[in-house]
């Protein structure tokens, strides 16, 4: 089932509470002298998430372009204009 533009909005904001409780975790890992393999074990965890967010951005925002196409020519440019944003920023 396809999630309205509210209940993507409210998953993407989910996930970023959870990349900020984690980022201020790692700060703490950081003051607090923790290992650094440790401190990039979380780094990563914190980058694949922020991932996870982008992605989700970008399918909500394809989901809209596609669902505004009226016809196949504009489906084709939303399709080519979330590929720029996706090679630009993915």
């Amino acid at each position: 089932m396809k999630k309205t533009k509210q209940e993507h909005q409210k998953s993407l904001i989910t996930r970023l509470r959870r990349v900020e409780g984690q980022i201020r975790g790692i700060q703490g890992m950081i003051e607090g002298d923790s290992d650094c393999e440790t401190i990039a074990q979380q780094l990563a965890a914190a980058r694949k998430a922020l991932d996870r967010a982008f992605y989700e951005m970008v399918a909500c925002s394809l989901e809209q372009h596609l669902d505004a196409a009226r016809n196949v020519d504009a489906a084709r440019a939303a399709a080519t204009q979330m590929t720029q944003v996706l090679a630009k920023y993915g």
